[in-house]
């Protein structure tokens, strides 16, 4: 970590730099920012990916939710020391040319209303479906239990997991009959 201090005119002192290298939906990036960063800003930011929402900034309602390594983390709680060398998605990582099936299933089930909440639940489903293709509905309430949602009382949400759960169990058995 290459730690580099600057300043400013006017007695103002600016906060010691480092060097950043992450991969953000398959890209590497290289940034010079201050250790404390967080991980929010860096991807809102620095990247310009503004899927990744700003909401409670203190890891209660998931909004800002991404995968780090494989895991569903809170952004607003990551700093820039702690993202060296790792790999971040995000939501506009889960589609290439279309709709990543969980998006298709929450446009298709309604679940979001005024959609603030809907990136970092979309994360938080992927992780769920990743880790379990066939939960029951208590492992998808607990799955979502990090992610609030004021507007839609859950059950579109819901409803759009169990439509991807049943998708997969339809594909899975027209696979079996070819």
């Amino acid at each position: 970590m290459d730690m580099k201090h600057t300043t400013q005119s006017d007695n103002q002192v600016e906060f010691p730099k480092m060097d950043l290298t992450l991969t953000v939906n398959g890209v590497v990036h290289h940034l010079s920012t201050a250790p404390s960063a967080r991980l929010l800003d860096i991807l809102r930011e620095d990247l310009g990916l503004p899927g990744t929402k700003v909401s409670c900034e203190i890891g209660r309602c998931g909004a800002c939710a991404v995968h780090l390594d494989g895991r569903l983390v809170n952004s607003c709680l990551v700093m820039a020391y702690q993202a060296i060398d790792t790999s971040v998605q995000t939501i506009e990582g889960l589609n290439n040319a279309e709709f990543d099936p969980i998006q298709r299933a929450f446009l298709e089930e309604g679940g979001f209303q005024c959609g603030y909440c809907t990136p970092g639940m979309i994360m938080a489903v992927k992780s769920l479906m990743e880790s379990n293709p066939d939960p029951d509905k208590q492992q998808i309430q607990e799955a979502l239990a990090g992610n609030l949602c004021r507007c839609t009382g859950y059950g579109g949400i819901i409803r759009a997991v169990e439509s991807v759960i049943a998708s997969l169990k339809v594909k899975e058995f027209t696979n079996i009959e070819e």
